[in-house]
């Protein structure tokens, strides 16, 4: 068992594929923001070093699979407010937690829609579930 995945130790969650595949087969994605270069789901995709959070993702239709740490809140409000440009559309899944600050501020009755996952997510290549219930927003 990876035990990384139930500790704080890691914050990369790879997005199970047929997940994403079904979200893309709806949204077709154009820009994976928070990628590395081994599990990026679109051929446009930034990396930790080209810091998502800084740059513009007007025009695209973006899956944010942001990491789980301490800067989840931050990317949430990026997804807010790049939603809010022309012609740009933000899916965002993270962990189901509607008792944040970041969920009431930029989340709830602002988003087009919130679905909450059933059951939980295998992330990457892990043998367990999530130890958290998910969510897609969609901005």
């Amino acid at each position: 068992m990876n035990t990384a995945l139930f500790s704080s130790k890691e914050d990369v969650w790879e997005t199970p594929q047929a997940f994403f595949d079904a979200l893309n087969s709806e949204f077709q994605f154009t820009l994976d923001p928070c990628a590395l270069p081994q599990n990026a789901k679109c051929s446009l995709y930034f990396t930790p070093q080209d810091d998502g959070l800084t740059k513009d993702w007007r025009g695209h239709t973006v899956f944010v699979n942001p990491p789980y740490g301490r800067k989840i809140a931050a990317w949430v409000e990026k997804c807010y407010r790049e939603a809010r440009k022309e012609n740009t559309k933000v899916i965002l899944l993270i962990p189901a937690r509607t008792d944040t600050a970041y969920f009431h501020n930029f989340i709830y009755q602002k988003a087009r829609e919130i679905r909450f996952v059933k059951g939980r997510l295998k992330f990457g290549n892990a043998q367990n579930s999530a130890p958290f219930p998910s969510m897609v927003v969609v901005f």
